[in-house]
């Protein structure tokens, strides 16, 4: 039996982590376009990348580490005011995080990333920041420090050395944090040398396993500032006990060393004798100090009294360590204003990472539930058990037990579509890059929840009408100027629930479809007769015919068309629709109806023709019986069926699926309305309906392809199979012959 890799699973988490801090850092960037400008705000951004180049550093991912340190340089620029995030440093900043990503996926992935993708928007982040003034100013800082008499030689530079003391709260294990990762990314700023304070470990009888028991003593020698340095710790704040101080006392020995880290070398830290008197850029920080990203620790310009009483308190405190009564004891300066307790401990919710092929086994195991309760249903029903019996009544409530754990396990497997509109945010900006078009992409209720599944198979589609929406709806700069609209041309992506299925629309504020040149160019290619009478609907659903976008079409029409059969398939592979409607000179707005989940289904149980079938509830509006004074003729073998002031196409459900031949009489059948998102209305025939139920759907595409009217299939109470119909491909595909040639004949006569 192989056994796990403890860092793989680690690596794993990380990357994951990183996919959470990405999509952070890009609602961070779309608040400050939105005209947040708050701390906070540009705080989440900055410490997205901070954490993914913290992260990176433990595992070697240099070109990682590379980039989000250039990345985190010019964000701390914008974090103390020293550079505006205006719109061409705001584009810069997207496109940048767009890149990170890359860079992420590829070292999750194991490829190496293409430096000619990495290079450009690298030099532009430098460029911002002005990277060679800032090594100026360092080295220009260096000097300075050989003027303190500490008894170093004028011939001799060395880095300042830091002594730290960090001990875990049992709350930073709990919210997911790994000090292996904090002590790898001090070892990412300069020469690291640890001692782990074993003294709080108590007997086995008494150890505590969820407590923090460990503390570490840490020497770091680096030419960073003190305030890199906190910042390696800022996602802990408050979750452990920090005392960061300046010593330039000879290295340490004898200490254990952190797997990863640099050897040790000398005396151990709490060595008195080595102990030194911090000089004035030290004497504020000796106590614990506030690492609040937001706090900017200054010099003293001398040192005062309270500060040479908390820098001769040192030598006790690095000679113990720092145990909580003792940090309750030891006089702190006054803050200049309280410190925010840590969102992570009032704001986040605890959350498990389970893999994927559990969740799905799981819905599996729910599904064979429902069919099994079902089973149970009709065996009672058979067997003529009254309903005010115990087994009755036991029943119900298992049936509903049944369907409030199917409901769960469909919420486990339902994702926020939060995920995939920020992918069409990059669409957006690569796009509008491309034709030189200035494209804003607003979102609409992206904490809409739907199944993962359906998210995954409606990227590819969704993507594609984006790239239409800004290259065909959108008009040139100079034409959206003309007719009176701003230069930025909008594109609106929404999302939301109604009757039972997800809505979303991709919507712009362009020119809208120019319907004579689609009539035009579809007459010409022959897809609809010349001079044929069409509305406006039907000259839109044009562009959903295969062939009618071309190269030519392309360069010549204004509106939309290229491969939109190819949207509209795949759209209908998951169950939904699109239609489109627009209004010229407003803009167009593509609607795509989907079901939730393309697990589960709540149907309507129906016969035709001694046959069992199941109708999608949600497009059903009524269910009615036909009466022979309500149907009219409408050619020699369909009729239309008179529902209070309209009429409805009418079709024998029997019939369309092959089972019979029309009725010689449909006096009192009953008839399900069918109604879709577009407002088409039609009449179905149905010999019974059984009753209504939520079934489990089990795909038919695998094995016999698509079959036309039918979207799926089911395994009823009874272990019969049972068709699950596809209403809009049914009455696309409809003859509605309800009359057969010997009644007309028994009519004419």
């Amino acid at each position: 039996m192989t056994t796990p890799d403890p860092m793989a699973e680690i690596r794993a988490s990380f990357f994951i982590e990183c996919e959470e801090l990405l999509e952070a850092l890009q609602d961070g960037l779309s608040m400050i376009d939105d005209g947040a400008t708050d701390d906070e705000t540009v705080n989440v951004c900055f410490r997205a990348v901070h954490s993914i180049k913290g992260g990176a550093g433990a595992f070697g991912l240099d070109e990682l580490v590379r980039f989000a340190h250039r990345y985190e340089t010019v964000l701390d620029e914008v974090r103390g005011g020293r550079l505006a995030p205006e719109h061409d440093a705001l584009l810069l900043f997207m496109r940048a995080a767009d890149v990170l990503s890359d860079i992420v996926r590829n070292c999750r992935d194991g490829i190496v990333t293409d430096p000619d993708a990495v290079e450009p928007t690298l030099r532009e982040l430098e460029a911002l920041t002005g990277a060679e003034e800032e090594e100026e100013e360092v080295c220009d800082f260096q000097p300075m420090t050989l003027s303190l008499d500490i008894g170093i030689p004028d011939t001799v530079e060395s880095d300042p050395t830091y002594e730290i003391i960090f001990r875990p709260e049992p709350e930073l294990f709990q919210s997911g944090n790994e000090p292996l990762f904090l002590l790898s990314a001090l070892k990412e700023i300069g020469s690291v040398e640890t001692e782990c304070d074993l003294s709080n470990i108590p007997d086995l009888s008494e150890l505590d396993p969820e407590g923090a028991c460990l503390g570490w003593k840490i020497r770091l020698t680096t030419d960073r500032g003190q305030s890199e340095i906190e910042e390696v710790f800022e996602f802990v704040e408050g979750l452990c006990t920090l005392k960061v101080s300046e010593s330039n006392t000879a290295p340490a020995a004898g200490l254990v060393a952190i797997p990863g880290l640099p050897p040790l070398e000398e005396s151990p830290i709490d060595d008195a004798e080595n102990e030194t008197v911090p000089d004035q850029r030290t004497q504020s920080t000796d106590t614990p100090v506030d690492i609040s990203p937001r706090l900017t620790l200054g010099l003293p310009d001398a040192p005062s009294a309270s500060s040479e009483a908390d820098a001769s308190k040192t030598e006790d405190d690095n000679s113990a360590g720092l145990s909580t009564s003792e940090k309750a004891s030891t006089p702190a300066p006054t803050p200049p204003k309280p410190a925010k307790p840590p969102v992570q401990a009032t704001a986040t919710k605890a959350t498990v990472r389970v893999d994927l092929e559990r969740i799905e086994r799981l819905v599996n195991l729910v599904g064979e539930l429902v069919i099994n309760q079902a089973m149970l249903s009709q065996s009672v029903t058979q067997a003529g058990i009254p309903a005010n019996s115990p087994v009755a009544q036991g029943l119900e409530e298992f049936m509903q037990l049944t369907r409030d754990i199917q409901d769960s396990v469909m919420m486990i497997r339902a994702q926020p579509v939060k995920s995939m509109f920020q992918r069409m945010a990059r669409i957006v900006r690569e796009s509008s890059a491309s034709l030189d078009k200035r494209v804003r992409l607003v979102t609409v209720g992206d904490t809409t929840e739907v199944d993962r599944t359906v998210i995954e198979r409606l990227a590819d589609p969704l993507t594609h009408m984006i790239r239409n929406a800004v290259d065909h709806g959108l008009e040139e700069t100079s034409k959206r100027v003309a007719n009176g609209k701003q230069e930025e041309g909008c594109i609106t992506l929404s999302a939301a629930h109604r009757s039972g299925r997800v809505i979303i629309e991709v919507s712009d504020d362009g020119a809208g479809i120019n319907r004579e040149k689609v009539r035009t160019i579809a007459e010409e290619k022959g897809l609809v007769p010349i001079g044929q009478q069409l509305t406006d609907a039907e000259i839109d659903a044009l562009l959903f015919l295969p062939g009618f976008s071309t190269a030519k079409t392309v360069s010549n029409l204004s509106g939309r068309g290229v491969g939109m059969d190819v949207v509209r398939k795949s759209i209908q592979d998951l169950g939904g629709r699109v239609n489109i409607t627009s209004t010229p000179g407003k803009g167009t707005c593509f609607s795509i109806s989907l079901p939730l989940t393309l697990a589960v289904l709540d149907g309507m149980v129906v016969e035709a023709a001694e046959e069992t079938l199941v109708v999608p509830l949600g497009s059903i509006v009524e269910t009615l019986k036909v009466r022979h004074d309500d149907m009219r003729a409408m050619g020699p073998n369909t009729q239309v069926l008179q529902i209070r002031d309209s009429f409805v196409p009418l079709m024998d459900l029997g019939v369309e699926l092959g089972f019979r031949e029309p009725r010689e009489d449909y006096n009192g059948s009953v008839v399900l309305l069918i109604s879709l998102e577009d407002g088409t209305r039609s009449a179905i025939i149905v010999d019974t309906i059984q009753e209504q139920r939520q079934v489990v759907i089990k795909g038919l595409q695998d094995s016999y392809g698509h079959i036309p009217g039918i979207a799926a299939a089911t395994i009823l109470g009874d272990g019969q199979v049972a068709l699950i119909l596809d209403p809009v491909d049914l009455m696309k595909n409809a003859t509605g012959k309800t009359r057969s040639t010997l009644s007309q004949l028994e009519l004419a006569g």
